[in-house]
């Protein structure tokens, strides 16, 4: 009889631990395979990431003022130059017969006002002798020995005489504004003849060259003029990028700056903002219009120094041109609390949902409002957490308020963080590595 007792309860005992097997194995397949990580302090540094292409801090395009044929050009592409030397010589015929025909015209206005200097003084004298005349008439007009014809005739030959005198002046005058002229003329003409010999206006490189021996250019005079040649000190380079509207407003002067160049895969360079367009750069049509800023980084010189050392002419390791991809640090944030930025997401504000297709299909209830939450793990449950946000880099996002250092949350996979985890929901933490891997049977 008690061996037929201990039978039943060894019968009963194991049923209960296959039920129970059982239920733990439901409840445990039930649970979603998720990833989690700590949350940890971390500087976080918050960028705004624009390309461009590099190019001269400095560059002088080199056009002429005068018009003609290029007879000399001692300088070639990608050659040193310094201020002051020749770099082309345009034929100086042209210039030069135009500098004779302003030579003779001078001469010819200087002879011009010699002779009115010298009718000026002919015409005063005759002026003194019609003034010592019409005196001498007056008074004997008045002692009634003259008639009153030949008073006035004297009268009127004294004022044409005065007058003669005031026509000499303004010749004079005239002739003197004439010379000033011709002297213009000549100065102008000895400017141009020195402007058909072009020199470097600073140390520098010849970085492009538009036109060779021979050709021909149009002088500045006429209209825009010919490029010639691009002259560019390559010591102090730059690059140019554009920033879209809608990060601009976070960069500031004097940012510094992280630069990778395609040329040299490993490696980055530093760098500084030196100029923010105030004035934006659109394209595209209306509808789908793009609003970009235009900004320049200086690269500063010590971030390249070995690369300097490996040229024996230490020229610049960098070319116009070339391709540069910047991150412009805007805001840098120490020993915070930080999550990854995978592992936050956005909800309504609400603790639970109540059928899980529904939040598959996005069917969430529009007028709650929109927060902002991470899944905190709860033994093998997950627990939905509010949090605050700060900045952010591509990574890592600051948390403001919500969590504490130490706590572990759901990171992966992120479709399970911003769709499907609920408040109390069971879960299987696993590495990285097997949230993908199917079950081995």
């Amino acid at each position: 009889m008690n061996s037929k007792k201990w039978l039943v309860a060894l019968g009963i005992i194991v049923v209960i631990l296959v039920v129970a097997g059982v239920i733990k194995g439901k409840s445990g397949g039930k649970g979603k395979k998720v990833a989690v990580e700590k949350v940890e302090r971390r500087t976080i540094i918050e960028t705004v990431a624009a390309s461009g292409k590099i190019q001269p801090e400095t560059e002088v395009i080199i056009s002429s003022d005068v018009s003609g044929e290029i007879i000399e050009m001692p300088v070639q592409e990608g050659d040193r130059v310094k201020a002051g030397d020749l770099l082309l010589k345009i034929n100086p015929d042209l210039v030069e017969s135009a500098l004779s025909r302003a030579e003779a015209a001078l001469n010819t206005t200087k002879a011009n006002l010699a002779g009115s200097k010298a009718r000026l003084a002919q015409s005063e004298s005759q002026f003194q002798n019609s003034k010592a005349s019409f005196e001498r008439s007056k008074q004997l007009h008045e002692s009634k020995v003259i008639s009153q014809a030949e008073f006035d005739q004297a009268k009127a030959n004294y004022e044409v005489a005065s007058a003669d005198v005031e026509a000499a002046k303004e010749s004079v005058r005239a002739g003197m504004f004439n010379v000033r002229s011709s002297e213009a003329t000549l100065k102008e003409a000895t400017e141009n003849l020195g402007r058909t010999s072009i020199y470097s206006p600073m140390d520098g490189v010849i970085t492009k060259l538009n036109k060779e021996k021979g050709e021909r250019v149009v002088g500045t005079a006429q209209m825009a003029g010919t490029e010639i040649m691009t002259v560019a000190d390559l010591n102090v380079m730059e690059v140019a990028v554009e920033v879209n509207e809608n990060d601009i407003v976070r960069v500031s002067i004097n940012d510094t700056t992280e630069i990778e160049v395609d040329a040299y895969l490993d490696k980055t360079f530093k760098g500084i903002v030196t100029e923010i367009a105030n004035s934006a750069n659109t394209s595209g049509m209306s509808a789908d219009q793009v609003t970009n800023f235009d900004v320049k980084i200086r690269m500063l010189q010590y971030s390249y120094e070995d690369l300097l050392k490996k040229r024996a002419d230490s020229s610049s390791p960098f070319r116009p041109g070339m391709s540069a991809t910047v991150d412009i640090r805007t805001t840098q944030v120490n020993n915070v609390i930080t999550a990854p930025i995978q592992a936050v997401t956005i909800r309504t504000d609400t603790l639970s949902t109540s059928n899980e297709a529904d939040v598959l299909e996005g069917e969430e209830d529009n007028e709650k409002e929109k927060v902002e939450v991470v899944f905190v793990r709860d033994g093998d449950q997950v627990k939905m957490v509010k949090v605050e946000t700060g900045i952010q880099n591509t990574m890592y996002i600051e948390i403001l308020n919500g969590l504490e250092e130490g706590q572990e949350i759901v990171v992966a996979p992120y479709t399970l963080v911003s769709k499907i985890l609920k408040d109390g929901q069971s879960i299987i933490v696993v590495d990285k590595k097997d949230l993908f891997t199917a079950s081995k049977k």
